[in-house]
């Protein structure tokens, strides 16, 4: 179960994802609007040394202009703000950290001490570029602390205590732009400081960061709001102490409201916080009982839940991206490539935001355990709040982001009882996640099966999903190859086969083929499958058989395949005369092997075979059959013997002595040549024109002994001599060894002597393995043709091996 559970929250990771790539976008781009005209733009290409120099320059400034001087402080403007914009290239990072950029960047994230006022200054009482300098220090940083080896650098230099004093200035009153400039910098700084960083995370609520950044969740400026839920998302992910004082700080009403702004990039990271405070996983081990499967199927579909809640940020440099990011989830080891390209001044943010194209490599190792500690009294509150409906309302956002965020929220308040379940669709949001399952959008299609599969716990609801027309779309999304969708269909689709009033609707549309036809390559999706069609196979009987069969007669061409094809599979084994016989299913499945159509012919075949295997026909008939005791036995040493012979056989030349009574006893065949009216009748000497000698030899053996030893040399020919005079016993050896080597290249050839000799247990046979091994025949020149052939061994066939069920009979 816990598998289950860290998928979940790799998918919410994987959003927040997605979230981090556009705050920082955000933040990018408002560096660019803040250019001034005339500024020199940084040139990335030039040389180690020279880009060291260029380093070592700025930091120099820093470290001699900190008063409050108009020089000084325009000199710190512009070397935090190169610091800055040189910090968003990757390859830079490194150089700005070795030359001792940190503790000076961390030096301006303060105001200059009130001591060194110059007079010029104080006597205007004029503070010359307040804020801009603490503003470009820290979104300086914030690009630095991109890189995980460099957090503890930043915070051992005491970067934290300053970043958080600079989030109170908005207590001064001032709204103005450079106020909120420097706050959300601050904000996103602290966001990516926190990253992956439990002692980070801990210090942050021990000093009161969290009560400052939950006053921020406020603020009249969006990109603060924005950068406060970012931060507090960042801090609650794996850390409960931090979760439970965002609650305690009445962080819960700012985020409802947050929800409903017009802004999408606000009720986007209200979404992914929420998302962090409802990571409960337990309420999920029902399923797992219910698709009666263990903990360990779970772990593909876990893989790629785990990524995204394991993960706080992913914040990317500009310039050519091929960051590697491992992370580490217990035993889960999970890798995220990000690749882009540069595109002229723009952050190569935007480009993830805009078109990101991710590739995600899962491998799990053992049993997942303890991934993440439950939370049921936060998500009681959450929903007290009054998150459910403006979470519903924002299923038809025109922001993907936040479609996705509430899917997935809704599937986790669906996890929580049935109660919420039925309100969730009560309150109309069936219809906008079957929309969105029609979506372009992979991770859209995914998030929305999540939620409907959770729905789909409820009875009524699994009707409900059927009637709003989101059976089609599930059984669709199971041909993505994207393994995640595939599951959380499968899971929805699980749920759905619960209802029987579904059952008809799930046949008619061809529900059963798709999921025999699907490719499934993770394990717990396979198995989810499988549990689905055993719960189809279990509902299959009394009243949803009744309307089957009825649509089975007045329904149209398709739906009338469709059901015949799933009841051959799925229906029991005492129904099958009353479906294929009575009903006429035979020829429903008849008519698709003359189809022109090859998928239809090996979905008819297969059928065929299915039934066939399910009328355990075959038996009595695979067993060797044992000699029956002929009514005159005179024994092996009269074969050939003229002592008291009363008829010789010509055959080939030779003679063959043999005696009437012995041949009388034996078949009809033999009585009919002497006790009727042909010439054979008094005759002494019979010549044989049409059997060689050593099948006549071996025939004669078995007339007087009762056994033979027969190999599949003369199997054949046996068989033919052992028709024409109709000695059954010895047909049905001669049958059982030739059955034994039919094969690919020979069964046509077999089924034209079963015909011949009127062989059926040979003819079953042949019927059975042409319908097992279909595919590799039909690739054969004369496939067709044989299939034609066997058509009516087919219905003959059926027509035996079905049996009445009793109780039809006696009813």
């Amino acid at each position: 179960m816990e598998a289950e559970q860290q998928r979940r929250k790799g998918q919410k990771r994987k959003l927040e994802e997605e979230s981090s790539a556009a705050s920082t976008a955000s933040s990018s781009s408002d560096v660019e609007e803040e250019d001034e005209t005339g500024d020199e733009e940084i040139c990335f290409r030039r040389s180690q040394e020279a880009l060291a120099r260029e380093v070592r320059a700025q930091v120099e400034v820093l470290e001699r202009a900190f008063s409050w001087n108009l020089a000084d402080r325009a000199a710190a403007k512009r070397a935090t703000r190169a610091l800055a914009k040189l910090a968003k290239s990757e390859e830079a990072v490194r150089v700005i950290v070795e030359g001792g950029a940190v503790p000076a960047l961390v030096k301006h994230l303060q105001e200059p001490p009130p001591l060194l006022v110059r007079d010029d200054c104080a006597s205007g009482g004029d503070r010359p570029f307040e804020h801009r300098v603490e503003k470009w220090s820290a979104f300086a940083l914030f690009l630095l602390a991109t890189k995980p080896e460099y957090q503890q650098l930043i915070d051992d230099a005491g970067a934290l205590p300053l970043l958080m004093n600079l989030l109170k200035r908005h207590k001064k009153g001032s709204n103005c732009r450079a106020v909120n400039g420097v706050i959300w910098r601050a904000a996103v700084a602290i966001t990516n400081l926190a990253h992956e960083n439990r002692n980070i995370k801990t210090y942050v609520r021990v000093e009161g960061g969290i009560p400052l950044l939950v006053q921020l969740l406020e603020s009249i400026d969006v990109k603060v709001q924005s950068a406060a839920a970012g931060a507090l998302r960042t801090l609650a992910s794996k850390n409960e102490s931090n979760k439970n004082q965002i609650v305690e700080c009445k962080a819960l009403p700012s985020l409802i409201l947050m929800l409903q702004s017009v802004d999408p990039s606000v009720h986007y990271q209200a979404f992914i916080l929420l998302v962090r405070f409802l990571e409960i996983w337990a309420i999920l081990i029902p399923y797992m009982c219910l698709v009666g499967c263990r903990c360990f199927l779970m772990l593909p579909l876990v893989a790629v839940l785990s990524i995204c809640s394991g993960i706080d940020e992913v914040v990317l440099p500009q310039h050519n991206i091929g960051a590697n990011m491992k992370f580490e989830s217990e035993k889960m080891n999970t890798l995220v490539r990000a690749r882009g390209k540069k595109d002229g001044r723009k952050p190569a943010c935007n480009l993830l935001y805009a078109g990101r194209k991710w590739s995600l490599e899962m491998s799990c190792v053992g049993v997942i355990r303890n991934l993440v500690h439950s939370s049921p009294n936060i998500k009681k509150e959450v929903l007290l709040a009054g998150a459910l409906q403006p979470v519903i309302g924002l299923l038809s956002s025109c922001c993907t982001g936040s479609q996705k965020e509430a899917a997935l929220l809704l599937g986790q308040f669906a996890s929580a009882n049935s109660k919420c379940m039925v309100q969730i669709v009560q309150r109309g949001a069936l219809r906008p996640l079957i929309e969105m399952l029609q979506s372009s959008d992979v991770q859209l299609k995914e998030m929305s099966a999540f939620a409907l599969g959770r729905l789909a716990q409820d009875s009524h609801n699994q009707a409900g999903i059927v009637f709003n027309g989101g059976l089609v779309p599930l059984l669709k999304v199971l041909d993505s190859k994207n393994e995640s969708l595939q599951h959380n269909a499968a899971f929805a689709l699980f749920g759905i086969a619960e209802n029987e009033d579904n059952v008809a609707d799930f046949v008619k549309l061809g529900g059963v083929q798709r999921l025999q036809d699907g490719e499934f390559v993770v394990q717990v999706t396979q198995d989810c499958i499988a549990n689905t069609l055993k719960r189809l196979e279990v509902k299959i009987n009394g009243r949803v058989l009744m309307h089957l069969l009825y649509l089975m007669r007045v329904g149209k061409k398709a739906v009338q395949r469709c059901i015949a094809l799933a009841l051959a599979h799925l229906c029991p084994p005492d129904e099958q005369r009353r479906i294929f016989i009575d009903n006429n299913g035979i020829d429903i499945l008849l008519e698709l092997l003359s189809s022109a159509n090859l998928k239809q012919q090996q979905d008819g075949l297969l059928a065929l075979y299915k039934m066939a295997s399910r009328a355990m026909m075959l038996s009595s008939v695979d067993a060797a059959p044992q000699s029956p005791t002929p009514r005159v036995y005179l024994g092996e040493q009269y074969v050939n013997n003229s002592t008291l012979s009363d008829v010789t056989f010509l055959v080939e030349g030779k003679c063959f002595y043999a005696h009437r009574i012995a041949l009388l006893a034996s078949s009809d065949a033999f009585r009919a040549m002497f006790d009727g009216s042909y010439m054979e009748k008094d005759a002494r000497d019979i010549e044989i024109l049409d059997i060689r000698w050593d099948i006549f030899e071996l025939m004669m053996r078995y007339i007087y002994s009762g056994s033979v030893e027969i190999n599949n040399l003369v199997a054949q020919d046996l068989l033919r001599a052992a028709d024409q005079y109709l000695l059954k016993g010895l047909k049905r050896l001669c049958e059982y060894i030739i059955k034994q080597d039919v094969n690919i290249d020979n069964v046509s050839s077999m089924y034209e002597l079963s015909e011949t000799c009127n062989a059926i247990s040979l003819r079953q046979t042949c019927i059975l393995f042409i319908l097992e091994q279909f595919e590799k025949l039909s690739i054969l020149p004369g496939y067709c043709h044989l299939i034609q052939r066997i058509v009516p061994g087919i219905r003959s066939y059926f027509d035996k091996a079905l049996k009445p069920n009793s109780k039809n009979s006696e009813s």
